[in-house]
């Protein structure tokens, strides 16, 4: 067989390409077989780890059992008890006890619901716990916690007034008649439970007559967005009398030197407090938000606060807890300055709370009485806190008229002016003034609005009958209302769209049309612009909003762009107004001193201009 030059060179591509191919396979192959052995060598690993963690943990468990039996001292009739649950319950919360430390295991808010549907849950972690270090009277002067010993004798009663006792005993069998007993009263209809720690012998369990207790609270996720949720959380606290809070972001520790009467911990809506109500003598709470986003929990706090327990045989330390909404009027019934952690206005917004408790909060309650949709009454709200302004309103639109009405006198002007814009200025300053007209009337309803935006952004991030309530495409009024989905994070925008965002935007997109239609040419190309560039800041501020604060300002949007069109076409008589500038013009003109001092300043730099031409002549 005679083979030419390509036919050789084709069968060597070939053979090369079959080899390439072999090796690649094989290479493949290999590494496949070395990434099943890396894999089952780990899962081997694990398996062995698991097993060796679970001895270790099986022989820690061993020897803490062993040292909890050794440490009980006096009451060793409670070392190894069974954990034994109680739950008790009202029409608000059901509340889940057990006899290890006698203390609330768990509680569930039964008007409220999780992510998952179910009962919002409090103080439900493996974290959570009150305890306090007692003297147990061994051999070896040893100390126990409270938190790790069973207390054996649980009863409990229903009184006449339909509240509910259960109580938790640990007695010294010994005849020194020493015993310990966590009292908790769940009232009708009430979030707090009252806490009475009975001691007898006291002189025995504590050293200088000093309780410290130790509160350790881990405030679970209940809100879709975690990152909003951990930036709308705080402790606050009242010592010597005076309350205060901390964002958990910006400090992680709290000391106190004074008396304090109750510390606490408020996620969004939820808030959990712990009451001394013979006050807490000194103390410290520290708390952690630096958890991963899958642990679902906003922040891990630990108190460790001072009580002085009373003198005598027996006594008495009375404590209370609530676990419920953070919701302004349910805390303020406690007479305790509960409610002032509810966000109303705080920090540099605290000048909008005034607002908001007197003016705000009882108009929508009103308003939320007269339909069943939150939406509609936040319509509602929106539409009187209009007419409220409306007279500046008038006034505000009054003046645009004006200055349209003078659009063709400015005009003329700019043509005498060309690029002088301090003569232009000097000169349309005069003109505004022998009209009697205000360029900055049409400022006042926008700058009286800011406050009002401030204290409504504070309310409906703060008001909890807002959360879950559903209004048109939105399910949570509480939350951004995220109809339009991307898939992926997209920088200062996130990963969905608001539609009442976008409603918001483009509402005040019409606005600035039409003001800018109203208003006198601008020659300043950023002042020309600005009201188009700011719907577009406000798509990316608004979107993680919750949609009730942007369903406002749609509505708010709408009623303008509706009194603009009614007042400015039905109401202003524009040859009233042209009338009244020319009956102005005729009147005898008086300056204030502002306006003769920025006459005299502008006087100065025309002449400082013209000096400066004629030296580079």
């Amino acid at each position: 067989m005679k083979f030419d030059r390509n036919t050789v060179l084709g069968f060597v591509i070939l053979a090369l390409l079959f080899f390439g191919y072999f090796w690649t396979t094989s290479r493949e192959q290999a590494a496949s077989r070395k990434k099943n052995e890396r894999e089952k060598f780990v899962k081997d690993s694990i398996a062995r780890t698991r097993i060796d963690t679970l001895a270790v943990k099986q022989d820690s468990i061993k020897v803490e059992k062993e040292k909890t039996i050794a440490n009980t001292g006096v009451f060793n009739n409670a070392a190894d008890s069974t954990e034994r649950l109680v739950a008790v319950e009202n029409d608000l919360i059901r509340v889940t006890f057990t006899n290890k430390g006698g203390q609330v295991k768990k509680v569930e808010l039964k008007n409220h619901r999780g992510q998952d549907s179910n009962l919002v849950k409090l103080a439900g972690s493996d974290f959570d716990k009150i305890s306090y270090r007692i003297s147990t009277g061994n051999k070896n002067n040893g100390t126990a916690e409270t938190g790790d010993i069973f207390f054996p004798k649980i009863d409990s009663a229903i009184n006449a007034d339909g509240n509910k006792t259960i109580s938790f005993t640990l007695s010294a069998p010994d005849s020194s008649g020493t015993s310990i007993t966590h009292e908790f009263i769940l009232k009708k209809n009430e979030y707090m439970v009252d806490f009475n720690i009975k001691l007898t012998g006291a002189n025995n369990l504590f050293t200088g007559g000093d309780m410290n207790l130790s509160w350790q609270y881990a405030a679970a996720q209940q809100e879709s967005d975690i990152a909003y949720e951990k930036q709308n959380t705080q402790v606050g606290y009242v010592k010597d009398g005076s309350f205060d809070y901390h964002s958990i972001a910006k400090r992680s520790s709290k000391d106190f030197t004074e008396s304090v009467k109750w510390l606490g911990l408020r996620q969004r809506f939820f808030f959990t407090v712990l009451i001394a109500r013979d006050k807490f003598s000194s103390g410290k709470m520290e708390w952690n938000d630096d958890l991963p986003d899958s642990a679902k929990t906003i922040v891990q706090s630990t108190a460790n606060m001072k009580i002085v327990v009373p003198a005598g045989s027996t006594s008495t330390v009375p404590l209370s807890i609530y676990y419920g909404p953070s919701d302004y009027h349910t805390l303020k019934k406690y007479d305790l300055k509960l409610e002032k952690i509810v966000n109303l206005g705080q920090g540099i917004y605290a000048f909008v709370r005034p607002l908001n408790k007197f003016v705000i909060l009882p108009i929508f309650d009103f308003m939320k009485g007269l339909t069943g949709s939150l939406g509609i009454a936040i319509a509602l709200l929106t539409l009187f806190i209009r007419l409220i302004i409306s007279p500046l309103t008038y006034k505000s639109y009054l003046s645009g008229a004006k200055m349209k009405a003078l659009r063709p006198e400015i005009a003329k002007l700019k043509l005498k002016h060309g690029d002088d814009r301090q003569a232009m200025s000097m000169d349309q300053m005069k003109l505004f003034r022998e009209a009697g007209v205000n360029p900055l009337g049409g400022c006042i309803p926008a700058l009286l609005q800011i406050p009002i935006f401030f204290a409504l952004f504070s309310f409906f991030n703060s008001e909890v009958a807002l959360r879950g309530a559903d209004f048109l495409w939105a399910n949570d009024l509480s939350a951004f209302d995220d109809p339009i989905k991307f898939g992926v994070h997209i920088p200062l925008l996130g990963s969905h769209l608001s539609l009442f965002n976008i409603t918001a935007v483009i509402t005040s997109f019409l606005i600035s049309v039409y003001s800018m239609s109203m208003a006198p040419d601008q020659s300043n190309p950023v002042l020309k612009y600005m009201p188009y560039i700011f719907p577009v800041f406000l798509l990316f501020f608004f979107n993680r909003l919750p949609s009730a604060l942007t369903w406002y300002y749609t509505v708010s949007n709408i009623i303008t762009l509706a009194l603009q069109f009614v007042i400015q076409n039905y109401i202003i008589d524009h040859d009233k107004v042209l009338a009244k500038i020319e009956e102005t013009r005729k009147k005898p003109k008086t300056k204030s001193k502002w306006q003769e001092r920025m006459e005299q300043m502008q006087e100065q730099q025309k002449k400082m201009k013209e000096m400066q031409q004629k030296n580079r002549r």
